[in-house]
C-alpha cells in the first residue's frame, strides 16, 4: 500500500499542462528523485502532494493520518526568529513548552529567583510527560549535526544557514514523507554529504529535486521524470535512468517520423481534390481528421539551450601570480595564510571548501576587487573579466529580458557576428513573447539561464563562475560544461556540484582551514585521493619492518587456483544473465500502471532490481579483479 498517490491528475497554468492525466505511487522506504526541465512543474507537483496546491482533475490519495514535511527550495522561515524557534516550529502543543524551557535554562545564574527555577521545574515536569525529552534531545542533535547557532536570528543567517534551519525543521517533524526542493542548493560539499548519507538511512519515503547529479547517484533508489506533463518512472540510478532514457528517445524519434511521413502521404491523397472526392474513401478522410488532431495535440520536447561565448582578445601568458599573500577580517580567523600560486591562460580552477572559507576573497584579490593583508599579487595584461553571482544582484528586478541583454539594442555582437537579441534570447530558452517581461517574474532556472545569457554575451577572457549550476536542469548542466571545456579562456569556477567541478576544472585551489589553501591537479575526485596522499606525506612515517633473507630470497608466485579458473570463465554468464533480467525487470517498471493495479508487485520488482545492482557490481569487479591476476601471471616477473 502506498503512502501517497496519484491518479490521472492534471493541472495547467497556461497553454500547455503541467501534469497531463499523470499517475504516481510513493511507498514506504523508497527514495525517489524527481527530474525534468526548469519550468516542468516539479515544485507546483510537490505543492499538490503537500497539499498546498489543487488539482485541476484527478485525484490526490493520502494515508490517513500521514506526515509530510515540505522543504522548499526557498524556504519560507520567520526572519525574527531564532534558529532554535524556527526548528521547533510545527510541533504542537509541545512547541511552548520547549521554547519556553530553552530560553529560560539558557539564561539561568547566580543571580536567577526561586520563581525561575520552580518554573524550570514546572517545565521540566511538563516535557516528561509529553516525551519532551525525546523531542528535545532530536532538536539538539540537528543543531549540531547541521552546524546551527541555536540562538542566531534567522533573517541575519546566509542562504546555507537557512537552507539548513529548514531542513532542521522538517526533520524535527519526523515525517512519513519528506519533500525536498533542491535540498543541495547553497550548502557546501561537507553538508551535502551529511545529508546523503542521513536519507540513506532514512526510514521514510523520500521524494526529492535535484540536478546534483553525484547527489543523485548516491541516494535515488528510483528516478521519476516529468516530461511534457507526464510522470516516467525508472528504477534504480541516475546512470541507469540515462541508459533507459536514450532508448526510449529513439524509439520516440522513429515513432514520430513514421507518422509524420504518414500524415504527409495523406495529406497529398487529400489535396488531389476532385479524385479524392470521386473515390468516396470517407474512411480515410476520417482517419486524416484523426490524424490532424493527434498531430496538433503531440507535445514535443523543448529545444536544448544554445550556449556561444563571446570571447575577448586573449589575455597575457600570465593571468595572475600570487607570492605569499595574507587576508584576514577576524584576528582570530586567517582566511588565507601565506598562500602561493601562478595561473596561466587557459587554467580552469575549482575553487572547493565550506562556506564562509574565503573562496570569494580569494577570486577578489585575484582579480584586484580587494587589497591583501601582506604578500604579492603580479596580474597579468589585457586581462576582461565576465563575472556570474550566485546572488543574481547583476540582475535588475524591473528591467525587461531585452534590456538586461542588450540595452534596448536590437543586435548584440557573439563571436565576431550579429545577432538579433530575440534569436539570442531564444538560444537561452526564451520565447518571443517573454522578451519583454520583466526580470521580477522569472523562476530561480530561468534567472539563471538570464544571467548567462547576459554574461556570456560580454566579450570576456577571463570567466568567473560562483556557484553557476544552481536551479539549472541536467540537460543544461551538461550543455554549460562542454561549452566550458572548449573555452579557450582562463576559467575560475566556485561550485559544491562534485560531478561537474569534476568534468569542468583541471585543477582545484582547496581550503583547508585555518588559512591554509592548497593546490591539486585534476578535479573534485582527484582532490579526494589525493588528500589522504599529501597528509601522510606530512606525517613521521614508522620504521619498515624487517625482513628476513629467505624470505627476500623467496618471490611469491601468484597463479590462478583451479577455483579461480572456473569461476573466470562463468563470470560473463553471470553478468549476461542479470543484464537480461535487469532488462526485463526496467520495461515492466517503465509501465506506470503497474503502481496503481499492483503496488506490491511495484515494490518487489525495485527490490530485485536493487538486488541485481549490487550483484553486477560485485560480479564486475570480481571480474576485472581475476583477470588483472591473469595478465600479471602472463606478463611474468
Amino acid at each position: 500500500m502506498p503512502l501517497i498517490s496519484l491518479d490521472r491528475a492534471s493541472l495547467a497554468f497556461g497553454d500547455a499542462p503541467l501534469l497531463d492525466r499523470t499517475d504516481l505511487a510513493l511507498d514506504s522506504g523508497e527514495r525517489v528523485a524527481l527530474i525534468g526541465r526548469n519550468g516542468s512543474g516539479k515544485t507546483s507537483l510537490f505543492k499538490v502532494l503537500a497539499a498546498q496546491q489543487a488539482l485541476d482533475d484527478g485525484i490526490v490519495w493520502r494515508s490517513p493520518g500521514l506526515r509530510i514535511a515540505f522543504v522548499a527550495q526557498e524556504p519560507a522561515l520567520e526572519p525574527q526568529h531564532t534558529v532554535y524557534e524556527s526548528i521547533a516550529a510545527g510541533l504542537g502543543d509541545i512547541q511552548r513548552i520547549l521554547l519556553e524551557y530553552h530560553k529560560l535554562s539558557h539564561s539561568l545564574d547566580d543571580d536567577s529567583t526561586p520563581a525561575d527555577l520552580e518554573r524550570l521545574h514546572d517545565l521540566q515536569h511538563a516535557l516528561e510527560h509529553a516525551d519532551g525529552w525525546r523531542i528535545t534531545s532530536r532538536v539538539d542533535a540537528l543543531i549540531d549535526k547541521l552546524g546551527l547557532p541555536a540562538d542566531a536570528i534567522v533573517g541575519q543567517l546566509s542562504g546555507g544557514m537557512r537552507k539548513r534551519v529548514a531542513l532542521a525543521q522538517a526533520l524535527a517533524l519526523e515525517p512519513e514523507v519528506l519533500l525536498l526542493d533542491e535540498p543541495t542548493n547553497h550548502l557546501d560539499i561537507a553538508a551535502i554529504e551529511w545529508l546523503q548519507d542521513l536519507l540513506k538511512g532514512y526510514n521514510g519515503a523520500t521524494l526529492f529535486i535535484t540536478h546534483d547529479r553525484r547527489f543523485l547517484d548516491e541516494v535515488a533508489t528510483r528516478v521519476i521524470e516529468l516530461d511534457r506533463g507526464r510522470l516516467v518512472s525508472f528504477p534504480g540510478s541516475y546512470a541507469a535512468y540515462q541508459r533507459r532514457k536514450e532508448e526510449m528517445l529513439h524509439s520516440e524519434s522513429v515513432a514520430n517520423d513514421r507518422f509524420d511521413k504518414l500524415l504527409a502521404q495523406e495529406e497529398v491523397w487529400i489535396r488531389k481534390g476532385v479524385q479524392a472526392r470521386r473515390t468516396r474513401n470517407e474512411g480515410r478522410v476520417l482517419r486524416l481528421e484523426a490524424l490532424r488532431r493527434e498531430r496538433a495535440a503531440r507535445r514535443n520536447r523543448a529545444g536544448q539551450v544554445e550556449f556561444a561565448v563571446a570571447q575577448g582578445e586573449r589575455s597575457g601568458q600570465m593571468v595572475a601570480e600570487l607570492t605569499d599573500v595574507s587576508k584576514r577580517f577576524d584576528p582570530d580567523k586567517p582566511l588565507i595564510t601565506d598562500f602561493s600560486t601562478r595561473i596561466l591562460r587557459g587554467d580552469r580552477i575549482g575553487l572547493v571548501g565550506p562556506n564562509g572559507a574565503g573562496k570569494s576573497t580569494l577570486l577578489k584579490i585575484i582579480l584586484g576587487e580587494l587589497a591583501a593583508d601582506s604578500g604579492k599579487v603580479r596580474r597579468g595584461t589585457n586581462i576582461e573579466v565576465a563575472y556570474f553571482d550566485q546572488l543574481r544582484e547583476q540582475l535588475d528586478e524591473d528591467a525587461t529580458l531585452i534590456d538586461t541583454i542588450s540595452q534596448g539594442a536590437e543586435y548584440i555582437e557573439i563571436g565576431g557576428s550579429r545577432k538579433h537579441v530575440m534569436s539570442y534570447l531564444g538560444d537561452f530558452l526564451f520565447r518571443p513573447e517573454r522578451a519583454r517581461a520583466k526580470v521580477s517574474a522569472l523562476s530561480g532556472g530561468e534567472r539563471n539561464r538570464l544571467l548567462l545569457a547576459r554574461l556570456f554575451s560580454r566579450p570576456a577572457n577571463v570567466l568567473v563562475l560562483d556557484e553557476p549550476t544552481n536551479d539549472l536542469d541536467i540537460e543544461t548542466l551538461e550543455l554549460l560544461e562542454s561549452l566550458l571545456m572548449d573555452y579557450d579562456g582562463t576559467l575560475f569556477l566556485v561550485s559544491h556540484d562534485r560531478a561537474f567541478l569534476d568534468n569542468v576544472v583541471t585543477q582545484v585551489i582547496a581550503f583547508e582551514g585555518g588559512g591554509i589553501l592548497r593546490e591539486y591537479v585534476g578535479g573534485y575526485s582527484d582532490w579526494q585521493r589525493q588528500r589522504p596522499a599529501s597528509a601522510a606525506k606530512e606525517e613521521p612515517k614508522a620504521a619498515p619492518a624487517k625482513t628476513s633473507a629467505s624470505s627476500r630470497d623467496k618471490p611469491k608466485t601468484a597463479k590462478l587456483s583451479f577455483k579461480e579458473s572456473r569461476e573466470l570463465e562463468s563470470l560473463p554468464v553471470t553478468i549476461d544473465a542479470l543484464e537480461q533480467e535487469q532488462a526485463g525487470i526496467t520495461e515492466q517498471l517503465g509501465n506506470t500502471d503497474i503502481y496503481r493495479d499492483d503496488p506490491d508487485k511495484a515494490k518487489a520488482l525495485q527490490q530485485r532490481y536493487a538486488a541485481i545492482e549490487k550483484a553486477l557490481t560485485e560480479s564486475l569487479a570480481r571480474w576485472e579483479a581475476l583477470e588483472a591476476k591473469q595478465k600479471a601471471i602472463s606478463a611474468g616477473p
